[in-house]
């Protein structure tokens, strides 16, 4: 039978935090303060194992008042990560373990319900397991959906904010990013590396709080690569994905 393990501040050296497997990695301990740091703010993170132990499937949430992502949520959980890796692991009701146990510390913290984006691609889970599960759209802007399962019927629902009020400032080159992915340290070096050798000034900023990623100019909140007021990439990539972007931007 599969196994839910609740990661903690204790146990995260020893089970990990999904995504990445290297401690050595610098991502894996930018994420492990950044999670221990959220924990007691009501990050919760859970890993699914199959019966041998290996880990197959992981969600992260944590009160929407403190998500990193630009929603309205007050007294929802917001669901931040899910995935399922392999192919073979879908369609089993392996997404489902996972939700239930959110909606069980939902209840047990008397939420009003629970909320997650969604979108087209490799983004997150799919939209479908979601409808699935009793969730609904409530909101949506570009390809964001924001889907919700209300516990309380009465309750308001959860809405985006409006990301692109914010975009006009970053005039130049700017990268906004948060060490809520492991994944975005690489990725931030490595894009740095290239703007210096195209000759490219890159303005770097860390997000550091909820309430900045709740404000930043992008539907994901803790990634945005901005030229002269215009979003051109929501989601980390690779520098040859950037040299490609900038190329095409400077010959308009």
């Amino acid at each position: 039978m599969n196994k839910i393990i609740d990661v903690t501040p204790e146990n995260v050296m020893e089970e990990g935090l999904f995504c990445i497997k290297d401690p050595k990695n610098p991502g894996f301990e930018l994420k492990k303060t950044w999670f221990t740091q959220r924990y007691a703010e009501g990050l919760r993170l859970k890993i699914l194992k199959d019966p041998e132990g290996k880990q197959i499937a992981f969600i992260e949430y944590i009160p929407a008042e403190k998500a990193w992502r630009p929603v309205r949520a007050n007294q929802y959980l917001f669901i931040q990560c899910m995935l399922l890796t392999a192919k073979k692991d879908r369609q089993k009701g392996n997404g489902n373990l996972l939700l239930d146990a959110c909606e069980s510390d939902a209840r047990q913290l008397k939420k009003a319900g629970i909320t997650v984006m969604t979108s087209k691609g490799s983004w997150i889970a799919d939209k479908r397991l979601f409808d699935k599960n009793g969730f609904h759209q409530a909101d949506q802007r570009g390809r964001f959906e924001l889907m919700v399962k209300k516990l309380k019927p009465e309750a308001a629902d959860p809405s985006l904010i409006d990301w692109k009020k914010n975009q006009a400032q970053y005039q130049g080159w700017h990268l906004l990013y948060a060490d809520q992915c492991p994944w975005h340290e690489k990725s931030v070096l490595a894009l740095q590396d290239a703007a210096r050798e195209m000759g490219i000034s890159l303005n770097v900023k860390k997000i550091t709080s909820a309430e900045e990623a709740k404000n930043a100019p992008s539907g994901y909140g803790v990634f945005s690569l901005l030229h002269d007021g215009k979003l051109l990439e929501d989601h980390y990539l690779s520098q040859t994905r950037f040299r490609s972007i900038v190329k095409k931007e400077l010959e308009g």
